[in-house]
């Protein structure tokens, strides 16, 4: 199941909180080698783990096995203050878009041998129901090039934002990527379950 953290339930979720920093430290420093992330404690956080973030676990018992976050485009966010180079134009800001960052999974639940992985899918189709329950119909994303198909895959309308920069060796790309129901039904039918993926919480839009 999906649990989403925000300052509402934040002190029902310290200790998974706590997993979550330090799966984001192993698979961005410790297995992609950002090491201008790296801290002593092991515990990945940045500038924009702010109230405003939303947070997205995947959790099995009381394990974090996967994460993602959403942050507002109305307030800093990495296509704004880390990333500018890689939006050619104006850039996409409102409360109805949000900026999709540091999507991971636990290794032990990494499937191998198959395209999709289901905590991936899971995580996903979490962020698109809330999305769509509070209004939210675009996610931001900053991307390596390859990765487009997919997001057209899962049935998601992707828009460019300028053209590939080379970043750590990666071609990396930004896009919004616009999702509505048909979106969400995709990502059902490729989960294979038809039933929502959120623990039934009280997680409140803090644009």
């Amino acid at each position: 199941m999906i649990h989403i953290v925000t300052p509402a339930n934040a002190d029902r979720y310290a200790d998974a909180m706590e997993q979550a920093w330090r799966l984001r430290h192993a698979i961005f420093v410790g297995e992609k080698g950002w090491s201008e992330l790296a801290r002593p404690d092991g515990r990945e956080i940045d500038q924009f783990d702010t109230p405003h973030a939303v947070h997205f676990l995947a959790m099995e018992d009381d394990t974090v096995v996967g994460y993602s976050r959403l942050l507002p485009t109305t307030r800093p966010h990495l296509l704004s203050d880390v990333l500018p180079q890689l939006c050619e134009g104006e850039r996409p800001v409102g409360p109805q878009i949000w900026e999709w960052t540091r999507q991971g999974v636990a290794r032990s639940h990494r499937a191998k041998g198959r395209v999709v992985n289901p905590v991936s899918i899971a995580l996903l189709t979490g962020i698109v129901e809330w999305g769509l329950a509070h209004g939210v119909h675009s996610l931001l994303l900053q991307m390596p090039t390859l990765y487009m198909i997919h997001v057209i895959q899962l049935h998601f309308r992707p828009q460019p934002l300028g053209l590939p920069v080379q970043i750590a060796g990666e071609e990396i790309m930004a896009a919004t990527a616009r999702f509505d129901a048909r979106t969400l039904a995709k990502l059902r039918a490729v989960r294979g379950d038809s039933r929502s993926v959120l623990v039934s919480e009280p997680a409140y839009l803090v644009a």
